[in-house]
């Protein structure tokens, strides 16, 4: 994977100056955040902009503005330490339903009791199981403290679960209810930064495909799930939504998303902007999101409860109501 200035280009194939709008724009705030900082610091902002109109220019020692390598941990940090320091005004997250499938006690099973749910790939079951099969993505999310001038959250446990590629829930759905896959739990450091291995969620009937998440104080409190700070729901991008779903591997997937958008959809239909992460990759190498993820730990959780609206499919729950105790609907909800 190819990256400029700690970011990964939004575009592999292409040059840096090639990158698009939205791309050139970041680079910029990037390094007037930078010129700010070491006029602080007392360095002459002269050589700060000489640096950055040079071809290719990066203060950062890398060649053409690409680094010659990475580990994923330091790219996590990098791009954690620039979303924060070019934000100013941050709104926070928006707050989501957990929907009736988080497995985490709140509504019947609790991943988040066992051993081993602190984990970086989650694509296989805790403990060994089943593995869940799909495009692989990289899951990148910066946890942002507003109340702390918008400093890294470090110490925050983030859970993350999502459907598989058919569309099911693990611990809950017809046949999977001794399966862990595709959820986990990863703690900040002080970068703020988590990362997960994972897949493209598929799409199932009547909801944009997601990936749905909490963040709790520390890893101490994750078994008790009042405890989340934030609770809310990554939307995955239509164009890796369509691409994905035009594999072997996504049963329906295409032909649900099909029926939905983003704008009809029940939960990011109120505005999906700040949900929507940036993206690199494709379906050969597998995809990467990075998103930020700002708190502020002085409002209550408003999120995690199932709103109601809505018909599942088969005919299963009432609109937004509790899976049935002892059993589990054949699909999944329309949450």
């Amino acid at each position: 994977m190819r990256f400029f200035e700690g970011r990964p280009l939004d575009r592999q194939a292409e040059d840096v100056e090639d990158q698009g709008l939205a791309f050139d724009l970041q680079t910029i705030d990037n390094r007037l955040s930078r010129r700010r900082l070491l006029g602080m610091l007392g360095v002459g902002a002269g050589s700060v902009a000489l640096a950055a109109c040079a071809p290719g220019g990066s203060s950062s020692g890398t060649t053409s503005g690409v680094a010659s390598s990475s580990t994923a941990s330091g790219t996590a940090s990098s791009i954690a330490s620039s979303a924060v320091s070019s934000t100013s005004a941050l709104t926070e997250m928006k707050t989501e339903t957990a929907g009736p499938y988080p497995g985490d006690g709140s509504n019947g099973p609790d991943v988040l009791e066992k051993v081993g749910v602190e984990r970086r790939d989650i694509r296989g079951s805790i403990g060994g199981g089943a593995t869940a099969s799909g495009i692989p993505l990289t899951l990148r999310m910066n946890i942002i403290d507003m109340v702390n001038s918008n400093a890294p959250l470090a110490g925050a446990a983030v859970y993350v679960w999502h459907c598989n590629a058919e569309g099911q829930y693990s611990m809950y759905s017809s046949g999977l209810e001794d399966e862990t896959y595709l959820r986990g739990v990863q703690v900040t450091g002080d970068d703020g930064a988590v990362e997960f291995t994972t897949i493209v969620p598929g799409c199932y009937d009547g909801r944009w495909p997601h990936i749905h998440f909490e963040v709790f104080p520390s890893v101490t409190d994750i078994t008790d799930s009042t405890k989340a700070i934030l609770t809310s729901q990554v939307a995955v991008p239509a164009e890796v939504a369509s691409a994905a779903y035009a594999t072997g591997n996504y049963g329906n997937s295409a032909a649900n998303l099909a029926k939905v958008s983003l704008a009809t959809d029940n939960v990011f239909s109120d505005g999906w902007e700040q949900q929507l992460p940036t993206v690199s990759g494709d379906t050969q190498a597998g995809y990467t999101f990075t998103i930020d993820v700002p708190i502020d730990t002085t409002t209550a959780n408003s999120g995690g409860e199932m709103p109601g609206g809505g018909q599942p499919p088969m005919g299963g729950m009432p609109g937004g109501g509790q899976p049935p105790m002892g059993g589990t609907p054949p699909q999944p909800p329309t949450r």
